[in-house]
């Protein structure tokens, strides 16, 4: 991607699809686990291949493009966005008190894209600042999802 130039979809947010070509040759149970912005670079790909065998996606805090909190100048490309339904099962992991999306707007994410919501206590972004370690709930969701 050129210097200084925000990403797009086609340069840089979705996985690519040799990425998910070479992780189904180690293992053919492949699932994305996506967050943040990863949740809606996570929803295009599975979008734009409805046909791949991932066997679900694992979309943790996604933030709301419509929230006053949401980094419009960074993010820009997000911004027109809307949540569909997705081909594969999924499911969304929100927090009472994320900074960039409310509980509310999360839920309403899950089910426009017919993923189930699971609403994981009160730990902001659930990112490295939110003090969760290892995250063993975390683990225990994702394998939730991949036994399906």
């Amino acid at each position: 991607m050129p210097p200084g130039r925000p990403p797009t979809w086609t340069t840089g947010w979705t996985p690519s699809r040799t990425a998910y070509q070479d992780a189904s040759k180690q293992d053919g149970h492949v699932a994305l686990a996506a967050h943040s912005l990863g949740c809606w670079a996570a929803s295009a790909w599975l979008n734009k291949y409805p046909s791949s065998q991932v066997c679900g996606a694992f979309m943790v805090a996604p933030p709301d493009p419509h929230g006053p909190a949401f980094p419009r100048q960074a993010a820009a490309t997000f911004t027109g966005l809307s949540a569909e339904p997705l081909p594969r099962p999924a499911l969304v992991v929100g927090s009472a008190n994320d900074p960039y999306c409310t509980p509310e707007a999360a839920a309403g994410f899950a089910a426009r894209w017919e993923a189930r919501w699971h609403l994981a206590g009160a730990c902001g972004h659930r990112n490295s600042t939110s003090g969760l370690g290892a995250w063993q709930h975390g683990r225990e969701l994702l394998g939730s999802l991949t036994r399906q």
